[in-house]
């Protein structure tokens, strides 16, 4: 039985996908993006974090079995509001064994994983055929301002995007408007063209940039020192998208 590392249990997400859900929060990421916003979901392991009221353990390990009966005890309330599992991080995707064990284990539970896209074909493909929905996360098109920016390639990230083209599953780009970096016209414009004309591809949500990250990083052990203009508005045009005929909307 595989056993995951978990950071945080979201109960009655509203915002993670359709309905009332439950959101897995899994531990680790192969990224490290400058605007993060969940710094406790970066190391693979366990960490101690030090927030006002003491120090705190951030994450606890579980078996696959464990974890599904955990979830399989709200599936009731879960269906009757349309919602289900979303699987989130970190990137999730980095703990693909423990999480293919899980979804098998929690039957027809609607099932959304929440993606960077930055894993193995295989992994990505494996994870992809048992999911509902996919949110998937992309950040910049130009591989040498994704490396500027995340610290890797996005290489994986785009081929993983043409694989999930070509499946029969549906999709949601979703963009995280970061000031002066993400919300150019020009990369705005190459996701636009990523999204025109394709098969799984649902509609892209722009996401506001949130300016209440750097409060966690202290508490991690970490500096965050952005090198871009927070309190700058982002340019949130939809008409990128609509004039090439793809849904878009901000959330």
């Amino acid at each position: 039985m595989q056993t995951g590392i978990v950071f945080d249990l979201k109960e009655f997400a509203v915002h993670d996908g359709p309905g009332i859900r439950l959101t897995v929060f899994l531990k680790g990421c192969p990224l490290s993006c400058a605007w993060c916003h969940n710094p406790e979901g970066l190391a693979p392991g366990p960490e101690i974090s030090q927030g006002p009221t003491g120090p705190r353990r951030i994450g606890r390990e579980y078996s696959a079995s464990q974890l599904a009966g955990l979830i399989l005890e709200q599936r009731d309330v879960l269906q009757l509001a349309g919602g289900g599992v979303t699987f989130s991080g970190g990137e999730p995707l980095m703990q693909t064994p423990f999480l293919l064990d899980f979804m098998d284990r929690i039957g027809d539970l609607h099932k959304l994983l929440d993606t960077s896209g930055y894993a193995s074909e295989e992994d990505f493909r494996a994870v992809a055929r048992k999911c509902d929905l996919i949110y998937f996360d992309l950040k910049l098109t130009d591989d040498a301002l994704h490396r500027r920016w995340t610290g890797k390639s996005n290489a994986p990230i785009l081929r993983n995007l043409r694989v999930l083209n070509e499946m029969p599953v549906p999709a949601v780009i979703r963009v995280p408007l970061v000031p002066g970096v993400t919300d150019t016209s020009d990369n705005l414009a190459a996701i636009a063209r990523l999204a025109a004309g394709g098969k799984s591809l649902w509609e892209v949500h722009l996401l506001p940039y949130n300016r209440a990250a750097g409060g966690k990083y202290e508490a991690m052990g970490r500096a965050f020192a952005p090198q871009y203009d927070e309190s700058r508005a982002p340019n949130s045009a939809l008409s990128f998208f609509e004039d090439l005929g793809v849904r878009a909307r901000i959330r």
